[in-house]
């Protein structure tokens, strides 16, 4: 599956996704567009987007999601603190996904 990880989460989480291609929004070259903007511009290349921003799902009105979201609720944006949800993002990478928020984590 093609994975966008949002600025947030650290680019190390990548290798946590092993058998999916995995870009950053940095990598990608999209750093500082407003989050709407960026989902849609993120479906036009990629599967799921990945975040750790628990507010992006009031952001965004649910009914219109222009991709996969998987949210995850950590204490912080640190790799140390987020790499435990790996299992729980592959598991659901392993699905097929509609455009819809998926949220795993604390």
């Amino acid at each position: 599956m093609k994975v966008l990880l949002d600025e947030c989460v650290p680019r190390k989480f990548a290798a946590l996704l092993p058998g999916h291609s995995v870009t950053t929004v940095v990598q990608a070259g999209w750093k500082g567009i407003a989050n709407g903007e960026l989902l849609k511009t993120a479906s036009e290349n990629f599967d799921v987007f990945i975040s750790v921003d628990r507010n992006i799902s009031f952001q965004l009105n649910v009914y219109a999601v222009p991709v996969a979201i998987i949210v995850i609720h950590s204490l912080s944006t640190r790799l140390k603190d987020i790499q435990k949800f790996a299992p729980a993002v592959l598991k659901i990478l392993e699905q097929p996904l509609t455009k819809n928020f998926y949220h795993v984590g604390d």
